[in-house]
Protein backbone atom coordinates (compact mmCIF):
# COMPACT_ATOMS: atom_id res chain seq x y z
CA UNK A 1 0.00 0.00 0.00
CA UNK A 2 1.32 3.44 -0.85
CA UNK A 3 2.37 5.61 2.10
CA UNK A 4 0.22 8.68 1.35
CA UNK A 5 -3.10 6.89 0.95
CA UNK A 6 -6.06 8.58 2.64
CA UNK A 7 -7.16 5.84 5.01
CA UNK A 8 -10.45 7.61 5.73
CA UNK A 9 -11.49 7.50 2.07
CA UNK A 10 -10.39 3.87 1.74
CA UNK A 11 -12.29 2.89 4.90
CA UNK A 12 -15.39 4.68 3.59
CA UNK A 13 -15.23 2.78 0.30
CA UNK A 14 -14.70 -0.50 2.15
CA UNK A 15 -17.82 0.18 4.22
CA UNK A 16 -19.66 0.70 0.93
CA UNK A 17 -18.41 -2.68 -0.34
CA UNK A 18 -19.50 -4.35 2.89
CA UNK A 19 -22.97 -2.81 2.80
CA UNK A 20 -23.50 -3.87 -0.82
CA UNK A 21 -22.45 -7.39 0.20
CA UNK A 22 -24.99 -7.33 3.05
CA UNK A 23 -27.58 -5.99 0.60
CA UNK A 24 -26.99 -8.93 -1.75
CA UNK A 25 -27.33 -11.49 1.05
CA UNK A 26 -30.47 -9.89 2.52
CA UNK A 27 -31.89 -9.57 -0.99
CA UNK A 28 -31.33 -13.28 -1.45
CA UNK A 29 -33.08 -14.05 1.83
CA UNK A 30 -35.94 -11.75 0.82
CA UNK A 31 -36.32 -13.74 -2.37
CA UNK A 32 -35.98 -17.14 -0.68
CA UNK A 33 -38.62 -16.29 1.94
CA UNK A 34 -40.97 -15.01 -0.81
CA UNK A 35 -41.08 -11.60 0.86
CA UNK A 36 -40.28 -9.35 -2.08
CA UNK A 37 -43.86 -8.38 -2.93
CA UNK A 38 -45.00 -7.61 0.61
CA UNK A 39 -44.45 -3.84 0.27
CA UNK A 40 -46.62 -2.73 -2.61
CA UNK A 41 -45.74 0.96 -2.60
CA UNK A 42 -42.45 2.77 -3.08
CA UNK A 43 -41.63 6.06 -1.42
CA UNK A 44 -38.16 7.38 -0.74
CA UNK A 45 -39.06 8.87 2.65
CA UNK A 46 -42.57 7.81 3.71
CA UNK A 47 -41.76 4.12 4.11
CA UNK A 48 -38.74 4.68 6.36
CA UNK A 49 -40.95 4.41 9.43
CA UNK A 50 -42.53 0.93 9.47
CA UNK A 51 -46.05 0.22 10.75
CA UNK A 52 -46.02 0.69 14.53
CA UNK A 53 -49.61 0.51 15.71
CA UNK A 54 -52.22 -2.16 15.12
CA UNK A 55 -54.06 0.29 12.87
CA UNK A 56 -50.93 0.90 10.79
CA UNK A 57 -50.36 -2.82 10.35
CA UNK A 58 -53.96 -3.41 9.31
CA UNK A 59 -53.75 -0.66 6.66
CA UNK A 60 -50.50 -2.08 5.30
CA UNK A 61 -51.96 -5.58 5.27
CA UNK A 62 -55.06 -4.33 3.43
CA UNK A 63 -52.84 -2.94 0.67
CA UNK A 64 -51.14 -6.32 0.37
CA UNK A 65 -54.54 -8.05 0.22
CA UNK A 66 -55.25 -6.21 -3.03
CA UNK A 67 -52.26 -7.81 -4.76
CA UNK A 68 -52.39 -10.88 -7.03
CA UNK A 69 -49.90 -12.64 -4.74
CA UNK A 70 -52.32 -12.51 -1.82
CA UNK A 71 -55.38 -13.37 -3.92
CA UNK A 72 -53.78 -16.31 -5.73
CA UNK A 73 -51.12 -17.62 -3.33
CA UNK A 74 -51.28 -16.23 0.19
CA UNK A 75 -55.03 -15.82 0.66
CA UNK A 76 -54.74 -17.81 3.90
CA UNK A 77 -52.27 -15.37 5.46
CA UNK A 78 -52.99 -13.89 8.86
CA UNK A 79 -51.62 -10.52 9.93
CA UNK A 80 -48.81 -12.23 11.84
CA UNK A 81 -47.79 -14.25 8.80
CA UNK A 82 -47.78 -11.09 6.73
CA UNK A 83 -45.50 -9.37 9.25
CA UNK A 84 -42.93 -12.15 8.80
CA UNK A 85 -42.51 -11.46 5.09
CA UNK A 86 -42.91 -7.70 5.45
CA UNK A 87 -39.86 -7.33 7.67
CA UNK A 88 -37.49 -8.98 5.19
CA UNK A 89 -38.50 -6.61 2.40
CA UNK A 90 -38.44 -3.64 4.77
CA UNK A 91 -34.90 -4.44 5.95
CA UNK A 92 -33.80 -4.92 2.34
CA UNK A 93 -35.09 -1.49 1.36
CA UNK A 94 -33.67 0.21 4.44
CA UNK A 95 -30.21 -1.18 3.71
CA UNK A 96 -30.52 0.38 0.27
CA UNK A 97 -31.28 3.75 1.83
CA UNK A 98 -28.45 3.31 4.32
CA UNK A 99 -26.04 2.73 1.43
CA UNK A 100 -27.25 5.98 -0.11
CA UNK A 101 -26.67 7.91 3.12
CA UNK A 102 -23.28 6.30 3.73
CA UNK A 103 -22.25 7.35 0.23
CA UNK A 104 -23.66 10.88 0.01
CA UNK A 105 -22.73 12.45 3.36
CA UNK A 106 -19.10 11.26 3.58
CA UNK A 107 -18.69 12.12 -0.12
CA UNK A 108 -19.74 15.71 0.55
CA UNK A 109 -17.51 15.87 3.64
CA UNK A 110 -14.42 14.52 1.87
CA UNK A 111 -15.13 16.79 -1.10
CA UNK A 112 -15.31 19.91 1.07
CA UNK A 113 -12.11 18.89 2.87
CA UNK A 114 -10.44 18.31 -0.53
CA UNK A 115 -9.50 14.78 0.49
CA UNK A 116 -10.76 13.20 -2.74
CA UNK A 117 -8.28 13.40 -5.57
CA UNK A 118 -9.63 14.80 -8.84
CA UNK A 119 -9.42 11.55 -10.75
CA UNK A 120 -11.59 9.83 -8.15
CA UNK A 121 -14.49 12.31 -8.15
CA UNK A 122 -15.90 11.27 -11.52
CA UNK A 123 -15.49 7.61 -10.63
CA UNK A 124 -17.49 8.14 -7.43
CA UNK A 125 -20.24 9.90 -9.38
CA UNK A 126 -20.43 6.83 -11.62
CA UNK A 127 -20.80 4.70 -8.47
CA UNK A 128 -23.70 6.95 -7.50
CA UNK A 129 -25.32 6.36 -10.90
CA UNK A 130 -24.90 2.60 -10.48
CA UNK A 131 -26.51 2.78 -7.03
CA UNK A 132 -29.48 4.73 -8.39
CA UNK A 133 -29.80 2.28 -11.28
CA UNK A 134 -29.77 -0.59 -8.81
CA UNK A 135 -32.57 0.97 -6.75
CA UNK A 136 -34.64 1.74 -9.84
CA UNK A 137 -34.22 -1.79 -11.16
CA UNK A 138 -35.34 -3.14 -7.79
CA UNK A 139 -38.66 -1.31 -7.98
CA UNK A 140 -39.02 -2.18 -11.69
CA UNK A 141 -38.57 -5.83 -10.69
CA UNK A 142 -41.16 -5.63 -7.89
CA UNK A 143 -43.69 -4.03 -10.26
CA UNK A 144 -43.48 -7.08 -12.52
CA UNK A 145 -44.95 -9.17 -9.70
CA UNK A 146 -47.81 -6.81 -8.87
CA UNK A 147 -49.76 -7.65 -12.02
CA UNK A 148 -51.82 -10.71 -12.94
CA UNK A 149 -48.97 -13.20 -12.44
CA UNK A 150 -47.67 -12.80 -8.86
CA UNK A 151 -44.10 -13.68 -9.78
CA UNK A 152 -41.36 -11.20 -10.52
CA UNK A 153 -39.73 -11.37 -13.94
CA UNK A 154 -36.62 -13.53 -13.69
CA UNK A 155 -35.01 -11.28 -16.30
CA UNK A 156 -35.52 -8.23 -14.09
CA UNK A 157 -34.36 -10.21 -11.06
CA UNK A 158 -31.15 -11.11 -12.90
CA UNK A 159 -30.61 -7.48 -13.92
CA UNK A 160 -31.17 -6.34 -10.32
CA UNK A 161 -28.61 -8.85 -9.03
CA UNK A 162 -25.97 -8.29 -11.69
CA UNK A 163 -26.06 -4.51 -11.18
CA UNK A 164 -25.41 -5.14 -7.48
CA UNK A 165 -22.40 -7.29 -8.36
CA UNK A 166 -21.10 -4.66 -10.78
CA UNK A 167 -21.52 -1.94 -8.13
CA UNK A 168 -19.70 -4.07 -5.57
CA UNK A 169 -16.90 -4.89 -7.99
CA UNK A 170 -16.57 -1.25 -9.02
CA UNK A 171 -16.26 -0.09 -5.40
CA UNK A 172 -13.71 -2.81 -4.67
CA UNK A 173 -11.69 -1.72 -7.71
CA UNK A 174 -11.75 1.88 -6.44
CA UNK A 175 -10.43 0.68 -3.08
CA UNK A 176 -7.57 -1.15 -4.76
CA UNK A 177 -6.79 1.83 -6.98
CA UNK A 178 -6.67 4.12 -3.95
CA UNK A 179 -4.30 1.79 -2.16
CA UNK A 180 -2.07 1.13 -5.16
CA UNK A 181 -2.52 4.16 -7.42
CA UNK A 182 1.25 4.48 -7.79
CA UNK A 183 1.48 1.20 -9.69
CA UNK A 184 1.64 0.93 -13.47
CA UNK A 185 -0.38 -1.37 -15.69
CA UNK A 186 1.49 -4.09 -17.51
CA UNK A 187 0.59 -6.13 -20.57
CA UNK A 188 0.62 -9.87 -19.95
CA UNK A 189 -0.85 -12.92 -21.64
CA UNK A 190 -2.11 -14.07 -18.23
CA UNK A 191 -4.70 -11.28 -18.01
CA UNK A 192 -6.97 -12.64 -20.73
CA UNK A 193 -7.87 -15.99 -19.07
CA UNK A 194 -8.63 -14.17 -15.80
CA UNK A 195 -10.91 -11.77 -17.69
CA UNK A 196 -12.67 -14.69 -19.36
CA UNK A 197 -13.15 -16.33 -15.96
CA UNK A 198 -14.72 -13.16 -14.54
CA UNK A 199 -17.07 -12.95 -17.54
CA UNK A 200 -18.08 -16.62 -17.10
CA UNK A 201 -18.72 -16.02 -13.41
CA UNK A 202 -20.98 -13.04 -14.11
CA UNK A 203 -22.82 -15.08 -16.74
CA UNK A 204 -23.19 -17.87 -14.18
CA UNK A 205 -24.59 -15.39 -11.66
CA UNK A 206 -27.21 -14.32 -14.22
CA UNK A 207 -28.31 -17.93 -14.61
CA UNK A 208 -28.27 -18.30 -10.83
CA UNK A 209 -30.82 -15.48 -10.73
CA UNK A 210 -32.84 -17.29 -13.41
CA UNK A 211 -32.74 -20.40 -11.21
CA UNK A 212 -34.07 -18.38 -8.29
CA UNK A 213 -36.73 -16.52 -10.25
CA UNK A 214 -38.07 -19.64 -11.98
CA UNK A 215 -37.60 -21.88 -8.91
CA UNK A 216 -35.60 -24.17 -11.18
CA UNK A 217 -33.62 -25.49 -8.22
CA UNK A 218 -36.64 -27.55 -7.20
CA UNK A 219 -36.44 -29.86 -10.23
CA UNK A 220 -33.90 -32.62 -10.91
CA UNK A 221 -32.41 -32.62 -7.42
CA UNK A 222 -29.70 -35.10 -8.38
CA UNK A 223 -26.05 -34.68 -9.30
CA UNK A 224 -24.11 -35.09 -11.53
CA UNK A 225 -26.94 -36.46 -13.68
CA UNK A 226 -30.40 -34.95 -14.14
CA UNK A 227 -32.42 -37.90 -12.92
CA UNK A 228 -31.07 -40.82 -14.92
CA UNK A 229 -29.75 -38.71 -17.83
CA UNK A 230 -26.93 -36.26 -18.40
CA UNK A 231 -29.35 -34.01 -20.29
CA UNK A 232 -32.97 -34.27 -19.15
CA UNK A 233 -35.54 -35.15 -21.81
CA UNK A 234 -37.53 -32.04 -20.93
CA UNK A 235 -34.55 -29.92 -22.05
CA UNK A 236 -34.64 -31.51 -25.50
CA UNK A 237 -38.44 -31.32 -25.76
CA UNK A 238 -38.45 -27.64 -24.76
CA UNK A 239 -35.74 -26.82 -27.30
CA UNK A 240 -37.58 -28.63 -30.09
CA UNK A 241 -40.81 -26.82 -29.23
CA UNK A 242 -39.61 -23.30 -28.39
CA UNK A 243 -36.08 -23.06 -29.77
CA UNK A 244 -33.32 -20.98 -28.18
CA UNK A 245 -35.67 -19.11 -25.84
CA UNK A 246 -36.11 -22.33 -23.85
CA UNK A 247 -32.51 -21.98 -22.65
CA UNK A 248 -33.61 -18.90 -20.73
CA UNK A 249 -37.15 -19.87 -19.73
CA UNK A 250 -37.45 -23.65 -19.37
CA UNK A 251 -36.70 -24.78 -15.79
CA UNK A 252 -34.63 -27.83 -16.69
CA UNK A 253 -32.76 -25.97 -19.44
CA UNK A 254 -31.82 -23.10 -17.13
CA UNK A 255 -30.61 -25.57 -14.53
CA UNK A 256 -28.57 -27.46 -17.13
CA UNK A 257 -26.81 -24.26 -18.23
CA UNK A 258 -26.16 -23.29 -14.60
CA UNK A 259 -24.60 -26.71 -13.93
CA UNK A 260 -22.23 -26.59 -16.87
CA UNK A 261 -21.32 -22.93 -16.44
CA UNK A 262 -20.29 -23.81 -12.89
CA UNK A 263 -18.12 -26.60 -14.25
CA UNK A 264 -16.54 -24.20 -16.76
CA UNK A 265 -15.73 -21.71 -13.99
CA UNK A 266 -14.09 -24.51 -11.98
CA UNK A 267 -12.06 -25.64 -15.01
CA UNK A 268 -11.05 -22.03 -15.65
CA UNK A 269 -9.78 -21.64 -12.09
CA UNK A 270 -7.85 -24.91 -12.33
CA UNK A 271 -6.32 -23.71 -15.60
CA UNK A 272 -5.03 -20.57 -13.86
CA UNK A 273 -3.60 -22.73 -11.09
CA UNK A 274 -1.85 -25.03 -13.56
CA UNK A 275 -0.37 -22.02 -15.37
CA UNK A 276 1.24 -20.97 -12.09
CA UNK A 277 4.66 -22.58 -12.77
CA UNK A 278 4.98 -20.54 -15.98
CA UNK A 279 4.64 -17.26 -14.09
CA UNK A 280 6.77 -15.58 -11.47
CA UNK A 281 4.08 -14.74 -8.91
CA UNK A 282 4.61 -12.15 -6.22
CA UNK A 283 3.10 -12.67 -2.79
CA UNK A 284 -0.17 -10.82 -3.61
CA UNK A 285 -0.73 -12.83 -6.77
CA UNK A 286 0.08 -16.14 -5.07
CA UNK A 287 -2.29 -15.55 -2.16
CA UNK A 288 -5.12 -14.18 -4.32
CA UNK A 289 -4.83 -17.18 -6.66
CA UNK A 290 -5.07 -19.57 -3.70
CA UNK A 291 -8.06 -17.59 -2.46
CA UNK A 292 -9.66 -17.93 -5.91
CA UNK A 293 -9.16 -21.69 -6.04
CA UNK A 294 -10.58 -22.19 -2.53
CA UNK A 295 -13.53 -19.89 -3.28
CA UNK A 296 -14.50 -21.65 -6.51
CA UNK A 297 -14.15 -25.10 -4.92
CA UNK A 298 -16.39 -24.17 -1.99
CA UNK A 299 -18.87 -22.46 -4.30
CA UNK A 300 -19.22 -25.56 -6.49
CA UNK A 301 -19.68 -27.71 -3.38
CA UNK A 302 -22.30 -25.31 -2.01
CA UNK A 303 -24.13 -25.34 -5.34
CA UNK A 304 -24.26 -29.13 -5.43
CA UNK A 305 -25.49 -29.35 -1.83
CA UNK A 306 -28.10 -26.65 -2.44
CA UNK A 307 -29.43 -28.64 -5.39
CA UNK A 308 -29.38 -32.03 -3.65
CA UNK A 309 -31.27 -30.69 -0.62
CA UNK A 310 -33.84 -28.86 -2.79
CA UNK A 311 -32.77 -25.30 -2.00
CA UNK A 312 -32.94 -24.92 1.79
CA UNK A 313 -32.96 -21.23 2.67
CA UNK A 314 -29.73 -21.24 4.68
CA UNK A 315 -27.68 -23.10 2.08
CA UNK A 316 -29.07 -21.04 -0.78
CA UNK A 317 -28.22 -17.78 1.00
CA UNK A 318 -24.66 -18.97 1.68
CA UNK A 319 -24.40 -20.03 -1.97
CA UNK A 320 -25.31 -16.52 -3.08
CA UNK A 321 -22.75 -15.07 -0.67
CA UNK A 322 -20.25 -17.57 -2.07
CA UNK A 323 -20.76 -16.11 -5.54
CA UNK A 324 -19.80 -12.70 -4.20
CA UNK A 325 -16.72 -14.12 -2.45
CA UNK A 326 -15.67 -15.88 -5.68
CA UNK A 327 -16.16 -12.67 -7.66
CA UNK A 328 -14.02 -10.84 -5.08
CA UNK A 329 -11.20 -13.37 -5.40
CA UNK A 330 -11.23 -13.08 -9.19
CA UNK A 331 -11.11 -9.28 -9.10
CA UNK A 332 -8.22 -9.34 -6.64
CA UNK A 333 -6.22 -11.74 -8.78
CA UNK A 334 -7.00 -9.73 -11.93
CA UNK A 335 -5.92 -6.48 -10.29
CA UNK A 336 -2.69 -7.91 -8.89
CA UNK A 337 -1.90 -9.36 -12.32
CA UNK A 338 -2.72 -6.08 -14.07
CA UNK A 339 -0.81 -3.93 -11.57
CA UNK A 340 1.75 -6.15 -9.86
CA UNK A 341 4.04 -4.97 -7.08
CA UNK A 342 7.77 -5.18 -7.53
CA UNK A 343 8.05 -7.87 -4.88
CA UNK A 344 8.36 -11.47 -5.96
CA UNK A 345 8.03 -14.41 -3.62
Amino acid sequence: MKSNVDKGVVFWLLIGCFLVMVMVVVGGLTRLTHSGLSMVQWSLFMEIIPPLSVSDWEKTFQLYQLTPEFKLKNYHFTLEEFKAIFWWEYIHRMIGRLIGLVFIFPFCYFLLKKRIRKGLIRKLLLACVLGALQAGMGWFMVKSGLVKDPSVSHYRLAAHLIIAFILYGYLLWLVLDECYSDRFKIKTVYLRPVGVLIFLTLFQIVFGAFISGLKAGLVYNTFPMMGDRWIAESVIFAFEKNGMISIFENLASVQLVHRYLGLMVLIGALYLWLQRPKQTLNMEQAYSLKFLLIAVSLQVLLGICTLLYAVPIGLAAIHQLGALVLFTSELLYYYYTLKPSARVG
